[in-house]
């Protein structure tokens, strides 16, 4: 989960999605080695009323139009409702874009193309975003983080959503097992022209010290 150095100190800081306080608790605890689990707080609505579809980049964000959506399900493979998945990423050119107002909080690093989602009675989320560039000078794939929030029990990192065909891909060897379930997953394109992935989730799959099982 961490950045290469060149691409964090591009980190900086523009508006928030959404209002909190800087010093925002963490109401759920921090499951497993989960760097930066604590921005998964930092800027969130109340839980109730974060919606099952978000975008992670404005309408107007250079780049691809990109959506990412899927179902999230426990390890009995039932649908999942109420879940929070909270995501990040580069913009096209492969930087995450200043947030002055995360100056100094654990969203900072994150940059501004941020976003949550919670999983409707089916299980299904969906965010509107465009498609990660990959990180300048680097052989790291193009990505998007997500991490899982299940109120009243936790939070913690799951496997990036990776492209099955981007070039860098496979230069890189896939760990196993994936966190979450598999991250990889095949664009295609829809009759608008956008992108369209599915990342389906199995909480507390391979997530070290995950108690729900």
């Amino acid at each position: 989960m961490a950045h290469p150095l060149s691409v964090i100190a591009a980190i900086g800081l523009l508006s928030p999605l959404l209002a909190c306080t800087p010093q925002q608790s963490v109401r759920e605890p921090v499951i497993g080695p989960c760097e930066g689990c604590e921005a998964v707080f930092d800027g969130m609505a109340p839980i109730e009323s974060v919606p099952p579809s978000a975008r992670i980049a404005p309408e107007d964000e250079p780049g691809t139009p990109m959506v990412v959506r899927g179902t999230v399900r426990n390890q009995r493979g039932e649908p999942a409702p109420g879940i929070v998945v909270y995501a990040y990423q580069t913009d096209s050119d492969g930087a995450y874009p200043v947030d002055p107002s995360l100056r100094r909080r654990p969203g900072e690093r994150h940059g501004r193309l941020r976003g949550w989602v919670r999983t409707d009675a089916r299980g299904h989320y969906e965010f509107l975003t465009i498609r990660p560039g990959a990180y300048p000078d680097s052989s790291e794939p193009e990505h998007i983080h997500m991490h899982i929030l299940e109120p009243g029990l936790g939070t913690y990192y799951i496997d990036d959503v990776m492209f099955t065909d981007d070039p860098l891909l496979a230069r890189q060897t896939r760990r196993q097992p994936q966190r979450g379930g598999p991250g990889v997953v095949t664009p295609r394109r829809d009759d608008e022209g956008r992108w369209v992935v599915t990342r389906d989730i199995t909480l507390g799959l391979n997530v070290a010290d995950y108690p729900g099982r």
